[in-house]
């Protein structure tokens, strides 16, 4: 006797199709669409880890990525988010007293630490950041001071050493940390205050004084569920994977200092 062929095999071709269309269709219309606002700072590592996650759990994660002040305001009012992820406490604080945050969700996951950049084709020798405040630096480009989470880092920095009110004249402010790099980059500034983490991915710049964590302000970045999370059960999945260890691997490799 002829050996039996399976029902599906025995379908028309063109009825296969659909139905292998239809499948994958149900299978994508199942994913979650994660949606994480993300500090600039975090850009390069979050990429990385987001990809890997999508790769393995069929889920999508979507960043906007700005400055934290930006993105708060953006949350408060009414932004459509899934996770925040800040570089300071101060932002993540605002949301929880809007009420916007899942508060056992919160978690420090990350430090960091500053650094004095310029140029890497630059002349300029500093030996200290006292240096800022002579004639070898006219402009210093930072982060906004008043509002961004690296600006304000390093003006807390600047008059913890008393230096802040000979610099605040040379203060180039820029929209985000990033944009204090690339005016760094562009030669458009002697000098600029950033993270360590942005200044290790730039081939453009040099580090001319790296401030010791120990030294320089605490720099933490919290991450959070947000509660009018349109995809929660999603969001929690990939907020785990951000507090695991195959996340902290890329953020280390990425120079951040990584809370267990």
């Amino acid at each position: 006797m002829p050996a039996s062929s399976s029902p599906v095999t025995n379908r028309p071709l063109r009825t296969r199709i659909a139905l292998a269309i239809l499948l994958l269709s149900v299978a994508r219309s199942s994913a979650a669409e994660i949606t994480v606002f993300a500090a600039v700072s975090l850009a390069d590592a979050l990429k990385e880890i987001g990809k890997s996650y999508e790769n393995a759990s069929g889920d999508r994660v979507r960043f906007n990525f700005a400055a934290s002040s930006l993105l708060a305001r953006q949350i408060a009012e009414g932004a459509p988010a899934d996770i925040f992820f800040s570089a300071d406490e101060a932002k993540m604080d605002d949301l929880a007293r809007k009420g916007l945050i899942v508060a056992d969700s919160r978690r420090s996951r990350l430090g960091n630490s500053l650094v004095i950049v310029v140029a890497a084709d630059s002349p300029i020798a500093l030996g200290s950041a006292k240096d800022l405040a002579t004639e070898k630096v006219k402009r210093l480009a930072l982060a906004e001071p008043k509002t961004v989470p690296a600006g304000i880092y390093a003006k807390e920095y600047l008059s913890t050493l008393k230096l802040w009110p000979a610099i605040e004249p040379k203060v180039v402010p820029t929209e985000n940390v990033r944009a204090a790099l690339a005016a760094v980059e562009s030669g458009n500034v002697e000098a600029g205050i950033v993270y360590q983490t942005d200044a290790s991915i730039s081939k453009k710049v040099k580090v001319a004084v790296a401030v010791s964590p120990a030294d320089g302000p605490k720099i933490t970045y919290p991450v959070a569920l947000l509660k009018e999370s349109k995809q929660p059960a999603g969001a929690s999945g990939f907020l785990h994977h951000l507090n695991g260890a195959a996340a902290g691997a890329v953020f280390k490799r990425y120079g951040f200092i990584v809370r267990d």
